[in-house]
């Protein structure tokens, strides 16, 4: 039988808990992103998180931690408290690829975190110096077949959308090009603009300012279907590769365990953040698509890729020292 003190003490629990529930976020939320400042996804959360500050109540905290492909700001999270005050910036890279090509990383990214939201599309699109000749794709592979193993493209970190890409690249159109490694996109784009590279696959953000002033020039976009943003430039698969496709999403994910109720007031600030025009347009700017939705959607997105590149990767050969 019930106790008249348990009963008499229940309304009190109960309210206890609906107050522990309303104080969630009590202190900042931490963003660890595992990619330099001013990277392409480095630069997208730092577009929307004064707008979830705004809703949350609280400081939203950008933490960059470099290193490992994203591996190291992965781990950090996944041994973080699952309090939702600690989450990962996360991409198809850290989350899907890494596990295919990094042995022994000691945790497993897809089990180990979940879903908050989606946040942007971001579009990965082939460039090359202003000072090259090539007005298309059939171009820059004309003149790879000229010479295999003449071509140069950069890289910025093993398993990155960029990396893959140029291995797709290579692999369908049958073609050799030399990868060169890069420990930043900064670095890179120096290169790239010096005309040291020959080509590469950049996500917009870092792309987008030196497209605009004709130093760079873009022959496709990766995406499976045209960009919304960038309707006039064609895809990899219309200009000669059929079914050519790399395109990533930049997601939030919190440790495994977080609960619910923190999982859904992250998705909410995150979608009404997405609302604002002026952070659709800050991204807009960088080639970013807001892509607001729910937990589900973001696991399903997750789940595809999870299908789609590990016979990709196979055959690239890549893997991590």
């Amino acid at each position: 039988m019930i106790s008249r003190r348990l009963m008499l003490a229940a309304p009190a629990l109960l309210a206890g808990r609906a107050a522990l529930a309303q104080a969630y976020p009590d202190r900042p939320i931490r963003i660890i992103v595992g990619f330099t400042a001013a990277g392409a996804t480095d630069l997208a959360i730092r577009a929307i998180a004064p707008r979830m500050s705004e809703a949350l109540g609280q400081s939203v905290v950008i933490d960059n931690r470099p290193g490992a492909g994203g591996n190291i700001a992965t781990e950090l999270v996944v041994r973080a408290p699952a309090d939702g005050h600690t989450l990962l910036l996360g991409t198809v890279g850290p989350m899907v690829i890494n596990p295919l090509i990094y042995p022994n990383m000691g945790f497993d990214p897809m089990a180990d975190l979940v879903p908050v939201s989606n946040l942007v599309q971001a579009s990965t699109i082939l460039v090359v110096p202003a000072e090259r000749s090539w007005r298309s794709v059939a171009d820059l592979l004309a003149e790879a077949r000229k010479a295999p193993g003449s071509l140069n493209w950069g890289y910025s970190g093993v398993g990155t959308t960029g990396q893959l890409a140029a291995s797709m690249l290579n692999q369908m159109a049958r073609i050799e090009t030399v990868g060169v490694p890069y420990r930043g996109g900064g670095p890179l784009m120096s290169d790239l603009l010096a005309g040291r590279l020959d080509f590469t696959f950049s996500t917009t953000p870092p792309a987008m300012p030196h497209v605009e002033s004709g130093k760079i020039r873009v022959l496709a976009v990766t995406t499976a279907q045209r960009s919304r943003l960038m309707p006039d430039y064609p895809t990899v698969s219309e200009a000669g590769l059929p079914g050519f496709s790399a395109e990533s999403y930049y997601m939030l994910l919190a440790p495994r365990g977080t609960p619910p109720e923190a999982i859904r007031i992250l998705n909410a600030a995150v979608n009404k953040a997405l609302t604002y025009p002026e952070v659709v347009a800050a991204l807009n700017k960088q080639g970013l698509e807001v892509q607001p939705g729910s937990p589900e959607d973001t696991k399903a997105y997750l789940q595809a890729e999870q299908k789609r590149w590990p016979p990709i990767v196979a055959a690239s050969g890549l893997r991590a020292d």
